[in-house]
């Protein structure tokens, strides 16, 4: 319904005017649009949800009701995803976007118009541990890779409208239209030109006074008056920033642990009945992990967090000083540790909430701590939670502008723009030396399908070295003889001559140049074999090799043409011409002007 509702509005117009670069702006405009009716919507059914259960658990006295809710979201996530989504799971958000960029040069399924709110509903909503942000995200790139699908068939099309999509999507959900335009920019890499920031602006910008007029001015980060900046407290946010980028490191290795320990289980029946149990027991333990935990920050920033520890259902204690400070880590560990069992079993949900749950909680116990430490030490709390909150963020998203800029559009102005963005640096520059690629990038990077700023790296990511093989070359019998030779040498229209045995293996390669001189003697026509004039290959390239290193494989040989095999089967050539055609293609499509 929602593809023919774009469609129809799509078909408006002239077909030359959809496709032009003036209709951009109104495309941005429409994606803002849609991205922040998407948004709301999915803010309204969770909140819908949590209050549903909230009123039963606390209406009819039963404890126990929310710790069975992330167990029920799981069954029925599993249940959406097999029966209308015929298998296909929405995937991780940011991660599954940016791999659609890479491998599929920005055409999303349009199942994920719709796919990923239904089932974050269900995980988050029921209690599942995580984030709707990479949901809301992931649905309105589709929507936004479908609008440029209609309009104006070309990859730079589709990626800045995706990253339209992206920027109006976190601008709705956080009211902060500036940090998510850098956030389209850092991790979704768009190129930040003259040619993309109109339309980032203009769809960011839509996005906002779409979920201002449907929400209001309610924002799910509310900040009261902080503190105002004091020199004299540069040393403690430098020492925080340390400790956030440490803390980085730990929660991006218990979310992945986490999530590749229950996807190692060998059924997704049992991923699911594990995963719905240790959260459930997780919030028996703690009940304010339940969902995505904004409540939690919020009452942060008032320096209220004693509730946290001591709503706990095991013995109803009443933690203390130390006490308090160790339970409240335990919580900030088991968040990171429940959104990897959220998603691994199946869930569906984000991560950009529990960065900045952890973030808070680690900034009110840093200012705890130092408090103790005696008057010298003393941090505002709600100074520290906002800087803890923009470092953590900038350590395990790798996005410290973003982190810095969400910061301080939620605090309402910039009065701690020095000391948060001396700890989202310092953050970001630790976690990154322990941990080179983020949460979001890792798995792609590994595979050496992540596009980056860095244009060169970017353009041969896109490049499939399958498009590029030659498969018709004329391949030759190592027994042949020369006179054999000289009517396929007729006939071919190429240089080279693969040879290969009854197997197909690659045993050599026969140059042209090194048949010249004989080919036309015939007294060696019957004499001469093929295995005599053969040479072994400078260079051979797999066909799982990244285009990075078919590249290198062609500086290092400085040859014009090399053998692919898979395996030790010959498969064709590959050209230094062709791959540089194909290089200048992608160049010109990837580029946003």
């Amino acid at each position: 319904m929602l593809t023919r509702a774009l469609k129809r509005l799509i078909k408006i117009g002239r077909s030359d005017w959809k496709g032009s670069e003036r209709a951009m702006l109104g495309w941005a405009a429409l994606t803002g649009f849609a991205a922040g009716l998407l948004a709301v919507l999915l803010k309204r059914i969770v909140g819908g949800m949590h209050d549903g259960m909230s009123w039963i658990s606390e209406g009819l006295s039963w404890t126990w009701w929310l710790s069975i809710g992330p167990l029920v979201g799981l069954l029925a996530t599993r249940w959406v995803v097999r029966n209308w989504l015929r298998g296909e799971h929405p995937g991780p958000g940011v991660p599954s976007i940016l791999h659609a960029l890479s491998q599929r040069h920005g055409r999303i399924k349009r199942t994920w118009m719709f796919a990923p709110l239904i089932t974050s509903s269900l995980s988050v909503g029921l209690g599942g541990s995580g984030g709707l942000e990479g949901p809301s995200l992931q649905s309105a790139a589709a929507i936004g890779s479908e609008i440029g699908r209609q309009t104006k068939r070309t990859f730079n099309r589709r990626i800045l409208l995706i990253g339209c999509a992206a920027s109006a999507s976190l601008a709705a959900l956080f009211k902060a239209p500036v940090a998510a335009i850098i956030f389209a920019v850092e991790v979704i890499m768009i190129d930040l030109t003259s040619a993309s920031l109109v339309p980032l602006l203009l769809a960011s910008l839509t996005s906002l006074i779409t979920a201002t007029v449907l929400m209001g001015d309610d924002n799910i980060l509310s900040t009261p008056v902080l503190d105002t900046f004091q020199l004299a407290n540069l040393p403690l946010y430098l020492l925080l920033g340390l400790v956030c980028g440490a803390a980085s490191v730990i929660f991006s290795k218990l979310y992945l642990g986490a999530s590749q320990a229950i996807a190692w289980l060998p059924s997704h029946r049992l991923r699911i009945w594990v995963g719905g149990a240790v959260i459930g027991l997780a919030i028996l333990l703690f009940p304010s992990l339940y969902g995505e935990g904004y409540e939690v920050v919020n009452g942060l920033f008032g320096g209220e967090a004693q509730w946290l520890a001591s709503d706990m259902a095991m013995q109803r204690l009443q933690p203390e000083g130390w006490a308090l400070i160790g339970f409240l880590m335990l919580a900030w560990m088991l968040k990171p540790i429940l959104t990897g069992v959220t998603l691994g079993a199946g869930g569906v949900a984000g991560v950009f909430a529990p960065a900045i749950f952890c973030g808070a909680l680690l900034g009110y116990q840093f200012a705890i701590v130092a408090g103790w430490m005696g008057p010298t030490w003393s941090l505002p709390i709600g100074n520290a939670v906002l800087a803890g909150l923009a470092g953590l963020l900038a350590g395990v998203l790798h996005a410290p502008l973003t982190a810095i800029l969400l910061a301080a559009e939620v605090s309402g102005g910039y009065a701690l723009f020095v000391p948060v963005m001396l700890t989202a640096g310092i953050s970001f520059q630790w976690s990154k030396w322990w941990m080179k690629h983020s949460v979001y990038t890792r798995e792609l990077a590994e595979r050496g399908q992540l596009l980056t700023h860095d244009k060169d790296l970017s353009v041969l990511t896109l490049m499939n070295l399958e498009d590029q093989i030659e498969s018709d070359y004329e391949v030759l019998n190592p027994h042949w003889t020369l006179g054999q030779l000289i009517p396929i040498i007729e006939r071919s229209s190429h240089n080279l001559f693969p040879v290969i045995d009854r197997h197909r293996r690659l045993l050599g390669v026969l140059d042209l140049q090194d048949v010249r001189e004989v080919m036309f003697d015939t007294e060696l026509y019957n004499s001469l074999k093929v295995h005599d004039l053969m040479v072994l290959p400078v260079a051979t390239i797999q066909t799982r090799s990244k285009m990075e290193d078919v590249m290198k494989s062609f500086e290092r040989s400085d040859a014009w043409f090399l053998p692919v095999l898979e395996g030790d089967e010959y498969r064709g050539f590959v050209s230094q011409t062709k791959l540089f055609d194909a290089y200048r293609k992608w160049l010109r499509e990837s580029s946003i002007r």
